[in-house]
């Protein structure tokens, strides 16, 4: 059997664990409330939202769009929004929602304690603005019978000519995207990143369409041969026991890019506190149990992302299948201010 072919039940169980293991701080009264608005379209997170109530007896209400449907809300309702808590999936938009002043600063010795200061927000004596809860790497798979290992091992290759025709993303600006390009832009400088871009939009075997399950599904029926993919979509499939699921991982390698030089790129998905949260202690109860073992287990289990807890330790066969790896290290500031440019490049070579 191959080693993708792994376990789907997982997820179920750990949905189960994280709602009767929750580990919160000291519950609040049943009658209290904390309204969230969440850029995290997962089912498995309601077991995580679950947990948090039976744990607290505070109930959740929430709201969910993308990251920027939801950092335009908050400056249309400004100081009435009734938001308490806000979740990203992107680390350039809590650094775009930071910057706005959209965030109020948390002061907390448990997420302090757990949460590694490069993955928290701009800290001015106050407490961080935000904090990364789980982080996802964007990597490249490819079609084991066309490509070979080592014509992909970089994101430089992805923009060479051995690779005309082959490749196949998701647009451009997706978030996803820009913030890789951003992360790029600062190890190549402007000229090689957009020289870089443009080697991209020449290799294309189709216009950017999609997520990034379609990539990787693109990739495993000879559509295009190569892709870019943020992990836990690929972890999805691995953990599939759909027929076609398993089929297609078959068929497709993964390589984390640049192991050799700066390492691959590496997404956060993090909470904060709304400036003008009605229900601040409440809010930062949510975070301190984001940061809890039990949710932090959920991350991994649930949704197939890497815990932020070093000292957790992940069960989650995908990931352990996928393996340690260096990841870069770029600021989450400099990605976020790095975009301004990468999409004027975007712009300019056509890249969708």
């Amino acid at each position: 059997m191959s080693r993708f072919h792994l376990l789907a039940g997982a997820a179920l169980a750990c949905a189960a664990a994280v709602a009767a293991q929750a580990q919160a701080p000291a519950a609040a009264t049943s009658s209290a409330s904390l309204n969230i608005y969440s850029a995290r379209h997962y089912q498995t997170d309601e077991a995580l939202y679950d947990g948090f109530t039976r744990a607290t007896g505070i109930k959740i209400n929430r709201v969910d769009a993308d990251d920027a449907g939801l950092l335009a809300r908050l400056k249309t309702e400004g100081a009435s929004s009734p938001a308490d808590v806000i979740l990203l999936v992107d680390a350039s938009r809590l650094w775009r929602a930071e910057v706005d002043g959209l965030f109020q600063p948390v002061k907390s010795q448990a997420l302090e304690t757990r949460i590694p200061a490069a993955l928290r927000g701009k800290d001015e004596g106050q407490g961080s603005s935000w904090f990364g809860m789980s982080t996802r790497a964007r990597v490249i798979v490819y079609n084991k019978a066309k490509v070979a290992r080592d014509e992909v091992d970089t994101y430089e290759e992805l923009g060479e000519a051995k690779n005309k025709g082959r490749v196949c993303t998701r647009s451009g600006s997706h978030p996803y995207n820009l913030s890789l390009f951003g992360a790029l832009h600062e190890h190549w400088g402007a000229q090689t990143t957009q020289r870089w871009l443009t080697g991209m939009v020449d290799n294309m075997a189709r216009s950017p369409k999609g997520g990034d399950t379609d990539q990787i599904m693109a990739v495993a029926s000879g559509e295009c041969s190569v892709a870019l993919t943020n992990t836990y979509y690929l972890a999805r499939l691995m953990r599939s026991q759909k027929p076609q699921d398993r089929e297609a991982v078959e068929k497709v390698g993964v390589v984390f890019p640049n192991q050799s030089s700066f390492g691959t790129h590496v997404n956060i998905a993090g909470a904060a506190v709304a400036r003008n949260a009605k229900n601040p202690q409440a809010a930062r109860q949510f975070l301190e149990y984001l940061a809890s073992d039990a949710a932090q287990q959920h991350f991994a289990d649930g949704n197939n992302e890497w815990p932020v807890v070093s000292t957790l330790k992940i069960d989650n066969p995908a990931l352990v299948a996928l393996g340690k790896f260096k990841a870069e290290t770029t600021p989450v500031s400099v990605i976020g201010m790095n975009q301004i440019p990468v999409q004027r490049m975007l712009d300019r070579v056509g890249y969708k």
